[in-house]
């Protein structure tokens, strides 16, 4: 095939297709798994002349191997992006992000509706390493308010909590006006509902742990940049910190990917249609789902996004104690409690807002519900008869 015909391919077809082995005459649709520490040079010059920077060597199993290298082509691919760092966990790519961008005295921006972990790693890091932190509102861009020291506004949208959407393309321009990077964790989107560096990100960050594992069972993070200078910049604190990833997890990803599209949809219609259904429950005051006419920035996720995950949340009915809320979750058959999403299970976590939101408006408790593969129908049967468990 002509590269001027692979390119008119779209992404899920180049997706698909298995990397050229050059120099053998053995071909097969999957790829082989190539494991290393070690990694052995033809000759001293080689070894004298190895370069870290220049991605067509190996020099040691940390720093990549054909299996790795290879995933991390199909995510920059499939983030519409150049360059793609592994990392072992989504936590990972928020402090390598961070620790890459940041020093004593910067200031970084963060939305109220982070992911815990990133606010707890920017608050160590304020304690710590003396970085200036604050915070905005994700629906109200007026709240971004810059220093000169300002050096990177992180966004995630929809937030994997409570779910707004925010203004990505807005806030880019605006930190641009501004000298500042902006950094998106994209992990709800996963590369297929939207893409954040067309939308005037610089940085795209996700954990692959979800959709594009599917299994439960791999902890991995990916950050997708399309500047060489700001990828070096990245590659630099990777490549120092030691947070290499296994060639075994990234197959097991690598398998996954070709249907993950998919399960990705599939999803999202029982999703929708289950959010749906919640929202005509007595017991439910708002489902806070992007795709939802009145959910938090349910325009801009029109504008914006093409899908949506499988990950919403519920608010209960004040008058209901969290006692209530939690014997909820307890009575569900279908819907396991554990964290994380992604994988082909439903899962329900409660979440007591006021404790890691302390702004969020005096309202019900919360439960986050992610949507597997189960049947839709079971999985409303199930929510039914733990409603019904529910004081009157």
């Amino acid at each position: 095939m002509a590269d001027s015909e692979r390119r008119a391919n779209k992404v899920q077809t180049r997706l698909l297709q298995p990397d050229p082995d050059v120099g053998s005459n053995f071909c097969s649709l999957s790829s082989a798994v190539e494991r290393a520490s070690t990694i052995v040079f033809p000759n001293v010059a080689a070894l004298r002349q190895r370069d870290w920077r220049d991605e067509s060597q190996y020099a040691y199993g940390l720093s990549g191997t054909p299996t790795t290298r290879r995933l991390a082509r199909k995510i920059a691919m499939l983030e519409s992006g150049e360059h793609c760092l592994l990392l072992p966990s989504g936590l990972a790519f928020i402090s390598l992000t961070m620790l890459s961008l940041l020093k004593a005295g910067d200031h970084v921006l963060l939305p109220e509706n982070a992911y815990e972990p990133a606010i707890d790693f920017a608050r160590f890091l304020q304690l710590q390493y003396g970085i200036r932190l604050d915070f905005y509102d994700p629906l109200d861009i007026s709240s971004v308010q810059f220093t000169p020291t300002t050096r990177l506004l992180w966004v995630e949208t929809p937030g994997s909590v409570s779910m707004e959407v925010a203004d990505l393309p807005a806030l880019s321009r605006l930190a641009q006006a501004h000298g500042v990077l902006v950094a998106v964790d994209a992990t709800w989107a996963a590369s297929i509902a939207m893409r954040p560096l067309e939308l005037g990100a610089d940085i795209s960050i996700q954990a692959l742990t979800k959709y594009q594992s599917g299994g439960s069972d791999v902890l991995m993070g990916s950050i997708v940049t399309r500047d060489r200078q700001l990828h070096q910049r990245l590659a630099q604190t990777h490549m120092q910190s030691g947070t290499g990833v296994s060639p075994e997890d990234c197959n097991i990803v690598l398998r996954s990917l070709p249907h993950y599209k998919l399960r990705y949809k599939t999803q999202d219609n029982s999703a929708r249609k289950i959010a749906a259904w919640l929202q005509q429950q007595p017991a439910i005051a708002a489902v806070l789902h992007p795709a939802l006419e009145g959910a938090p920035g349910h325009d801009i996720w029109r504008r914006d996004f093409s899908a949506a995950a499988s990950l919403f949340s519920i608010v209960f009915q004040p008058q209901i104690p969290q006692a209530a809320i939690d014997h909820f979750v307890d009575q569900l058959q279908l819907f396991r409690i554990g964290f994380s999403w992604g994988g082909s299970h439903s899962l329900a976590l409660p979440f007591e807002m006021q404790k890691i939101r302390p702004g969020w408006p005096d309202r019900g408790a919360l439960v986050r519900l992610y949507i597997g593969l189960e049947d839709t129908d079971d999985l409303i049967a199930d929510l039914a008869q733990a409603l019904n468990s529910l004081p009157s």
